[in-house]
């Protein structure tokens, strides 16, 4: 996974927006490793939300990789986005077997109720997490209840724009 969060954890604000990302003046559109990291992945899972967030934002299609939608609600992909999406749904466990199937193995996983299904299932391997310097004060949570404790270790930090950090962690795995 490779997602931004506010100091106190928070993916969204409290009306689900997201504007605070772009609280930080980046005038260079530095893109704190999002395209070295992205051109290590296969495809991207994403969640319905996620998935109509970027349709609704006015730009051209962002992904040059396979993206799956997951979603049991969602009946079918958009007319305008059915080339670049492809709807996905079942048991997290059935849905990776059938994009495994397909010779996609690098997944980047996106989207918060995305995230937390595949940490509940301790499906994560790595997570990179980049921290906004900014309090919500509430809103769309990261990280929510595990049915056990899942142990990464933090392999890198970067600081981008002297005042943003990331921190790239991998799966710690008990012997």
């Amino acid at each position: 996974m490779f997602i931004a969060t506010s100091l106190d954890g928070y993916i969204a604000d409290k009306n689900g927006g997201i504007d605070w990302l772009h609280a930080i003046p980046n005038p260079e559109n530095n893109d704190m490793g999002y395209s070295a990291f992205t051109a290590q992945i296969d495809a991207l899972v994403m969640g319905r939300n996620t998935f109509e967030t970027v349709c609704g934002f006015d730009i051209e299609w962002p992904y040059q990789k396979p993206v799956f939608v997951l979603s049991n609600s969602l009946k079918e992909i958009p007319e305008k986005f059915k080339d670049h999406a492809v709807l996905i749904k079942g048991p997290l466990k059935d849905v990776l077997e059938k994009i495994h199937s397909l010779g996609h193995h690098r997944l980047y996983i996106d989207g918060g109720t995305t995230i937390q299904n595949f940490l509940k299932e301790d499906l994560i391997d790595e997570m990179i997490i980049t921290i906004i310097p900014t309090l919500l004060g509430g809103g769309t949570p990261l990280f929510t209840e595990l049915p056990n404790s899942l142990n990464f270790e933090c392999i890198d930090t970067k600081i981008y724009l002297d005042q943003v950090v990331q921190n790239h962690f991998k799966r710690k795995h008990n012997l």
